[in-house]
C-alpha cells in the first residue's frame, strides 16, 4: 500500500508516518511526500479556505496510491476569541472517490499585532511570528517545532498538532469502524 502526502514538509510527512503505526492495516504503508499546490492563499483565513486547501492537496497528490493526504493550516473565525480568529490544521484523506476530513485543536495568537499582520497586511503566520518576535526564523516556524511549540513552551509541537487532524480523519477509514 502506498500513501502520498501532498507536502514535502518534514513535520507533515513524519506525522503521517508516525500516526500510521497505530493502525494495523496501514502501518506497513509506503509514505511518500510530494509538492503540490493547495490552490488557496499562502495564509488561509477561513475554515472554508483551510479545508479546501487540504482537499486540493490530497486530490492533486492522488497518483498511483491507495490514499492521498492533504494537510493545510490556517485561521478560522471564532466568535468571542480575542482576535476573532484561531489557527487550525485540516487533514483531508482522499481515496479516489471520497474525501475524509479531520481537524486539529485550535489556538489563538496571543497578540493582536500578529493577527493584524495576517489579516490586514496579508502576511502568513510564520512571517508575522518572526516579525513580532515569537520565533527567530521562518524555517523554525514552518518546518520544525512551529509557532505552536513556542506558544505552549514545547508542550505541543507542530508535528503533534498535525497528528491530531490526521487521527481524526482516519476515523473514516479505520477498518474497525
Amino acid at each position: 500500500m502506498k500513501i502520498v502526502v501532498g507536502s514535502k514538509n518534514p513535520a507533515k510527512v513524519e506525522a503521517v508516518q508516525e500516526i500510521l503505526q497505530d493502525y494495523p492495516h496501514l502501518k506497513d504503508a509506503e509514505v511518500v511526500g510530494v509538492e503540490v499546490s493547495s490552490g488557496v492563499s499562502d495564509q488561509p483565513t477561513s475554515l472554508t479556505e483551510v479545508t479546501t486547501g487540504a482537499m486540493n492537496r490530497a486530490k492533486a497528490s492522488f497518483v498511483d496510491c491507495t490514499y492521498a493526504i492533504g494537510l493545510e493550516a490556517g485561521f478560522m473565525e471564532v466568535p468571542n476569541a480575542k482576535s476573532g480568529h484561531m489557527n487550525v490544521t485540516a487533514c483531508a484523506i482522499y481515496d479516489g472517490t471520497d474525501t475524509h476530513f479531520g481537524l486539529s485543536s485550535a489556538f489563538e495568537t496571543p497578540d493582536k499585532e500578529t493577527m493584524r499582520l495576517v489579516l490586514e497586511e496579508g502576511m502568513n503566520l510564520s512571517d508575522a511570528a518572526v516579525q513580532t518576535g515569537w520565533v527567530e526564523t521562518v524555517d523554525e516556524a514552518r518546518k520544525h517545532n512551529g509557532v505552536i511549540a513556542k506558544l505552549t513552551k514545547g508542550k505541543l509541537d507542530r508535528k503533534e498538532y498535525v497528528k491530531q487532524s490526521i487521527r481524526v480523519a482516519l476515523v473514516h477509514i479505520d477498518e474497525h469502524n
